[in-house]
């Protein structure tokens, strides 16, 4: 053997030896792959935020400007958001306009202190088109609402977006949500919600 190999071999033992140590100095949580957000399931705490928006599909039935006066919801401020929202347990939604027709689809995730919700809109084979982040001024059994400011540079002008539960089956599937309270059966036949004295 010479002198070469068995200097090599004695640094490859140090650094192994090294590295043995920092893995047992450095906690197991240094090492795991951060979870893109998102795309995770949602909370166990039925009473949690995400669990709260993914317990029911969701109707947008009222908008409303800076003042409180409501906003007519083909108003283009705020008609491109208006429309049947389904947010998935495992962190995935579908969205579609009232008339049933498809409108996006991607990931979602709520901030753990209901603060905010991020979506991620995808295409079909997966690419992000586009992300997005609203403050959440309620969000309970009762109502889901969030906050649009059309132009960031003017924060003085923002529409807040309500939503409420609804029995609607989802477009394309047999399903039926939960609506309002938990409740469960077949009421949502003919596009039925919970707050139908605000038809628009």
């Amino acid at each position: 053997m010479n002198i070469t190999s068995l200097i090599s071999r004695r640094t490859a033992v140090a650094v192994s030896t090294l590295v043995v140590a920092t893995v047992g100095v450095l906690p197991a949580a240094a090492f795991a792959a951060p979870e893109a957000p998102g795309i995770t399931a949602v909370a166990q705490d039925e009473d949690s935020p995400s669990a709260v928006l993914a317990s029911t599909p969701w109707k947008t039935t009222d908008a409303l400007d800076r003042n409180g006066n409501r906003v007519a919801l083909d108003n283009p401020a705020v008609s491109n958001f208006v429309g049947w929202a389904y947010f998935k347990a495992d962190g995935t939604f579908t969205m579609y306009n009232l008339d049933d027709t498809p409108k996006m689809h991607g990931d979602w995730t709520v901030a753990p202190d209901g603060s905010s919700r991020w979506i991620a809109a995808k295409n079909d084979a997966g690419d992000v088109l586009f992300t997005r982040v609203v403050p959440i001024i309620q969000l309970d059994k009762h109502a889901f609402t969030y906050r649009v400011t059309p132009n960031a540079a003017d924060p003085s002008v923002y529409y807040d977006i309500v939503h409420t539960p609804t029995n609607h089956a989802e477009p394309g599937t047999d399903d039926r949500g939960p609506g309002a309270h938990g409740t469960q059966g077949n009421q949502g036949e003919g596009g039925y919600h919970h707050n139908n004295g605000n038809q628009h």
